[in-house]
C-alpha cells in the first residue's frame, strides 16, 4: 500500500501568517502537538531568518522524537550552514532548499538566467548532501515555470542528491485539473524521477490549495505539506485536516493509500494551533469548526436522530470533536478528570494534572454545569511549560453609568507584589492601563476578541487579543466566568510572551 507522507509546515510558512509569531515555548508546544498527531515531518522553521527562528528549531530538533525535522534554506551556503546545524540534533534531520524556477522571479526577484539558477540548484544540493542525506529541493514558483526547463532542475537535482522534489504552487495560481497535469507530466518527463519523492505545497490564493494538493496525489505526489488550520502566507495553506480527512473519507477514489495521522488528536490540535496564534476557527471551517457538526435544519436533524450517516460523513469522535456535552460537575473527583482529559487527547504530567485540576474545582465552584469546552479551554490556559515572569495577583473595578471606571490591579513578579490604580474608559481599559502601568511597556492594543467557550448565563468566556510592543506582535489569551479578568490574564499572557522574545 502507497503511504501519503504528512509534511507539516505550521511553524515555518504558517508562523509566516502575519500576527501568527510563536515563541520558543510555543513552537515547542505545536511540535509536540504535532508528533501526537502523527506528522511524518515537522518543518520547524527558518533557521538563518532570526537568532530566535534557529535556536526554536535546535531546541525542537534536540526534544523531538519521532518525526523528521527539516529546516528551511535558500540556495545560499550560509542558509544551509545555520539550516543544519539546527536540525542536526533530530535524529532524522532534513535539509529544505529552494531556488525560483519561473520566468517572473527570475527576472525581477533572482535577475538571473536559466543557466545560472540550473547551476546554482545543483551546487545548494550538493552542499547540503554532504551534511545529511535527506535532501528536499522546491523549485520555487512551479506552477508559473516553464515545463521544459522545470523538468531540466528537477532532474539536475536529483541527480544531484534530492531524495524529495517539492511542487509549490507558491502563489496559488494553479487550479487543480492543470496543477495535477503539471505532477504527471514530472513524471513521464523526467528519467531519474523515480529516484526521489515527489512532493507538493499548495496555497490558498484562489480558495484551490485542498483541491490542488488531492489532484496531485491522483497523480502520483506522495508527500503532501500543508498546515494546522491551513494558516500561512497570505490567504494560507492546504489545510492539514481536510488533506488528511478527504483522503480518509475517500479512500475509494484515491487508492487507499496509508496515511499515519491519528486522527482523533485533529481537533486538539487545531485548538492548540488557534489559541497561540489567536487565529480565531471559523464556524463553517470545514472538520474543525464548531458548526462543522451542528444541525439545524429539522430534516437534518430528523435525519440524524434516525442514522447520524444520513447527513454526516464523518464522526466527530473521529477527528476528536466530542461536542459540547455535560461531562463534569463540583463533585466529580480526580480520577473522573483525569479520564476525561486523556478522552480529549491531553496528555499531562502529574503536575500539570494538579494545576488543572485546582483551576477545574474553582471553576465548578462559579459554575453549575461543566461541559467539555470548558475543560478545555482551562487546560489550555493553564498548562504551560514555564513559569511566567508577571503574574496575575488580584485586582478590583470600579464601574458604572455615573462614575468614571477605575481599576486596582496587583502583578507578582519573582515573588514581589506590585499594586497600581488606574482610571479608563471602561474597566477592561482601565485594567489594562494599570498593568501598563506597573509593567512601564508601552503597549498598542491590535485586536481584541471575547467569545462565550459554551452556552448558558455562567458560561466561560475567553478573550483573545493583539499587543504590539515596538514593531513586537505577540497574542494572548485568558478564561474565566468573569470577562474581565479574561481580558486581565490574556493581556498578562501578551506581555509575557514579549518579555520572553
Amino acid at each position: 500500500m502507497d503511504k501519503i507522507i504528512i509534511f507539516d509546515t505550521t511553524l515555518r510558512d504558517g508562523e509566516q501568517a502575519p500576527g501568527a509569531s510563536l515563541n520558543q515555548r510555543e513552537k515547542l508546544e505545536v511540535a509536540s502537538a504535532l508528533t501526537h498527531l502523527g506528522v511524518d515531518i515537522i518543518e520547524a522553521g527558518f533557521p538563518i531568518s532570526s537568532k530566535g527562528d534557529f535556536e526554536a528549531v535546535k531546541a525542537i530538533a534536540k526534544s523531538i522524537k519521532g518525526p523528521v525535522i527539516c529546516g528551511l534554506a535558500r540556495a545560499i551556503k550560509k542558509d544551509i550552514d545555520a539550516a543544519y546545524q539546527a536540525v542536526k540534533f533530530s535524529k532524522g534531520p532534513r535539509i529544505h532548499v529552494f531556488l525560483a524556477t519561473s520566468k517572473i522571479h527570475m527576472k525581477y526577484k533572482l535577475k538571473k538566467a536559466e543557466d545560472e539558477i540550473l547551476r546554482l540548484a545543483v551546487e545548494a544540493v550538493k552542499y547540503a548532501k554532504k551534511y545529511c542525506s535527506n535532501i528536499e529541493f522546491s523549485p520555487e514558483d512551479a506552477s508559473r515555470s516553464e515545463r521544459e526547463f522545470l523538468f531540466k532542475v528537477v532532474e539536475a537535482v536529483i541527480n544531484a542528491g534530492a531524495t524529495t522534489v517539492n511542487i509549490p504552487d507558491t502563489v496559488g495560481y494553479a487550479e487543480p485539473e492543470e496543477f495535477g497535469s503539471l505532477i504527471n507530466a514530472i513524471k513521464k518527463n523526467v528519467p531519474n524521477i523515480h529516484k526521489a519523492i515527489i512532493s507538493v505545497h499548495c496555497h490558498n490564493d484562489l480558495g484551490l490549495a485542498v483541491a490542488n494538493s488531492l489532484e496531485a496525489v491522483k497523480n502520483g505526489a506522495r508527500q503532501v505539506e500543508c498546515t494546522i488550520n491551513g494558516i500561512g502566507e497570505r490567504a494560507g495553506n492546504a489545510s492539514l485536516e481536510e488533506i488528511v480527512m478527504a483522503l480518509d473519507t475517500r479512500g475509494d477514489i484515491f487508492g487507499n493509500l496509508k496515511i499515519d495521522i491519528k486522527k482523533n488528536q485533529i481537533y486538539k490540535a487545531s485548538r492548540l494551533v488557534s489559541k497561540l496564534t489567536g487565529f480565531v476557527i471559523a464556524p463553517n471551517k470545514a472538520i474543525v469548526g464548531t458548526n462543522a457538526f451542528r444541525h439545524e435544519a429539522g430534516i437534518h436533524q430528523d435525519g440524524i436522530l434516525k442514522e447520524r450517516s444520513t447527513y454526516e460523513i464523518i464522526k466527530p469522535q473521529d477527528v476528536g470533536f466530542y461536542g459540547v456535552g455535560l461531562v463534569l460537575g463540583k463533585h466529580s473527583g480526580r480520577h473522573a478528570f483525569s479520564e476525561r482529559l486523556k478522552q480529549l487527547g491531553f496528555h499531562l504530567t502529574a503536575q500539570q494534572l494538579n494545576k488543572a485540576f485546582v483551576r477545574f474545582k474553582q471553576l465548578a465552584d462559579k459554575k453549575k454545569n461543566i461541559f467539555d469546552d470548558d475543560l478545555m479551554a482551562i487546560v489550555e490556559d493553564e498548562i504551560r511549560a514555564i513559569k511566567p515572569l508577571w503574574q496575575l495577583d488580584s485586582f478590583v473595578v470600579n464601574s458604572g453609568t455615573q462614575i468614571t471606571p477605575t481599576a486596582t490591579v496587583r502583578l507578582k513578579k519573582k515573588g514581589k507584589i506590585l499594586a497600581v490604580s488606574s482610571a479608563g474608559d471602561g474597566p477592561v481599559d482601565a485594567c489594562f492601563k494599570a498593568i501598563d502601568k506597573i509593567t512601564n511597556i508601552k503597549v498598542k492594543l491590535q485586536d481584541y476578541r471575547l467569545e462565550a467557550v459554551t452556552s448558558g448565563k455562567d458560561a466561560l468566556g475567553e478573550v483573545n487579543l493583539k499587543l504590539d510592543v515596538k514593531g513586537k506582535i505577540a497574542s494572548g489569551r485568558g478564561s474565566s466566568t468573569d470577562i474581565i479578568e479574561s481580558s486581565v490574564r490574556a493581556y498578562i499572557d501578551a506581555i509575557n510572551k514579549i518579555e520572553s522574545k
